[in-house]
């Protein structure tokens, strides 16, 4: 790969930085290239893009950035890395998990993420990501959570009309009988 390549990749990859707050980093190299595309189409299927890439030019792209990558550089660029790309922080979570239960392929290996400049490495912190909400999973249980109380008022009054309308006559008959 030549210096002009490496540099349009490297911008290439700083732009996708800058576009998404959410990426994660796999090690797919004991996959076979069969796996490997099925897994590519998999990703594709599911919206998120999946591209194997240099430590090298990773660590270089992410320099651009505004955040400081040093410690999850040293720790997860090692070996082979892809990168998947997400608008939503917890599906590239979910689709790895997914893609292993759904194949059996489990070869794929989590090595780390940045959601929202946190870092989050390891196979272990996989299980964390994936039961995480998004944002639009929060929004709609806030709303949720907001509708309730007026949604129980409303039940209330509408299970009770009878109730109420039985104990208004109560009333109005023992008044009536006691004049």
């Amino acid at each position: 790969m030549t210096k002009e390549e490496k540099a349009v990749v490297i911008e290439s990859l700083s732009k996708k930085f800058s576009e998404f707050d959410y990426f994660y980093v796999t090690d797919s190299s004991a996959l076979t290239v069969s796996q490997i595309n099925k897994f590519r189409k998999f990703c594709f299927e599911k919206g998120v893009e999946y591209q194997v890439v240099k430590n090298s030019l990773i660590a270089k792209a992410l320099e651009t950035t505004k955040t400081d990558y040093t410690d999850f550089n040293a720790s997860v660029l090692k070996g082979s890395s892809g990168l998947i790309f997400s608008t939503v922080g917890n599906m590239p979570a979910k689709l790895l998990k997914e893609f292993k239960a759904s194949t059996s392929i489990d070869k794929i290996v989590f090595k780390g993420a940045s959601i929202d400049s946190s870092f989050f490495i390891g196979e272990k912190a996989l299980d964390q990501l994936a039961v995480l909400k998004s944002k639009n999973e929060l929004i709609g249980d806030i709303i949720g959570l907001l509708q309730s109380p007026a949604k129980n008022v409303i039940s209330a009054l509408l299970s009770g009309e009878n109730k109420l309308a039985g104990l208004v006559k109560a009333v109005a008959d023992k008044k009536s009988s006691e004049s």
